[in-house]
């Protein structure tokens, strides 16, 4: 292999080709990585997103992850789509704090237009509050995708979750091929792609070969790749599985950023279980976004404040660093009090 990928994006891998890169030897993979990194980023800057769940629960599909399937007993409480207002609140606390990225995620299979309309509401709001916008709300037509991108909507979230082998073990209620329409659908609107997946669920370590290989060889990568790590929440059919191995996971991390080397790779879900030394070494790897706030859609994630402190340990700082202001030591986290309580959410 070379090193082409410092300059030239691909989107011919093989699997035998991104098998090799998981196989290199650690501090190998991490230097590639890390290269591939410095020549698109600053490689000490961290993009901070803070993620609201404005509708939350009664999903009708049967992701094994996810608690706010209405499929699941959980203990999550069904939450109507969540009022402009508190939405709005939510984002100027939230770039208060630090955050360049708002991100929505709304528990739906497929948006009805009427509630779409609301969340164009939201997006237009949250814009004018100078905050980048993100939105996660299950499949979309192409109109809808055009109506998004009207109002002005940064990224578009839809993961493939995994590899499509392993994806039919977790999902049934919705077809692999159908992700990609959606995607589809998002591209050809002019909106940035936001498109990641979950690690730990079970899978083999093919399955996260065939998943990276997928995302790179989409048309166009990803601009924003979220990589999870499986929250696991009682209740779910998940709920027990062996988790992946914390130097696996960065791994992943690695590959995603050699793969992909212009795309924002975000530490998503999963943070909270994680030591400072496993997060230092995914920054390392090529990490150069985060889940900011002390919650995610339904599942907690480290405060605001430990994160900047682990940054600052790291010698790291938040992207687009002069609009950070520090919140008074009384005042709310950028999720608290606007986000629903309760149990997870990849």
């Amino acid at each position: 292999m070379t090193d082409s990928t410092l300059d030239t994006p691909r989107h011919d891998w093989t699997s035998a080709e991104v098998a090799a890169l998981f196989e290199l030897p650690f501090s190998d993979l991490l230097h590639r990585a890390q290269s591939v990194h410095r020549a698109q980023f600053d490689a000490n800057a961290v993009q901070l997103s803070t993620l609201l769940s404005v509708k939350t629960g009664a999903c009708p599909e049967d992701c094994a992850y996810c608690p706010q399937s209405i499929r699941y007993q959980t203990g999550l409480e069904r939450e109507e789509l969540m009022p402009l207002e508190q939405v709005v609140d939510a984002a100027r606390r939230a770039k208060a704090a630090g955050a360049t990225r708002f991100c929505m995620g709304a528990a739906w299979r497929r948006p009805k237009d009427k509630d779409l309309d609301r969340v164009i509401d939201m997006v237009r709001a949250v814009k004018a509050e100078g905050l980048e916008t993100c939105v996660t709300a299950g499949m979309l037509e192409s109109r809808q995708a055009e109506k998004l991108a009207g109002a002005g909507l940064d990224y578009y979230n839809h993961n493939i979750d995994s590899s499509k082998r392993y994806y039919e073990e977790v999902i049934t209620t919705r077809s692999y091929e159908t992700r990609f329409e959606t995607l589809e659908a998002v591209r050809d609107a002019g909106v940035k792609v936001c498109c990641g997946g979950i690690v730990g669920m079970g899978e083999e370590p093919e399955d996260r070969v065939e998943f990276l290989k997928t995302l790179a060889n989409l048309p166009e990568h990803p601009q924003s790749v979220p990589i999870n790590n499986l929250v696991q929440v009682p209740g779910t059919p998940l709920y027990g599985v062996e988790p992946i191995n914390e130097l696996d996971f960065v791994r992943t991390i690695a590959v995603a950023r050699i793969l992909m080397p212009a795309s924002y790779v975000r530490l998503s879900a999963g943070r909270e279980d994680m030591s400072e030394s496993t997060q230092a070494l995914c920054f390392l790897a090529g990490a150069n976004s985060i889940f900011y706030g002390d919650q995610l859609l339904t599942t907690a994630n480290p405060q605001h404040r430990k994160d900047l402190a682990l940054l600052e340990k790291l010698g790291m700082h938040p992207e687009a660093q002069p609009r950070y202001t520090e919140l008074p030591e009384n005042a709310a986290s950028p999720s608290a009090d606007a986000a629903p309580q309760a149990a997870a959410g990849q």
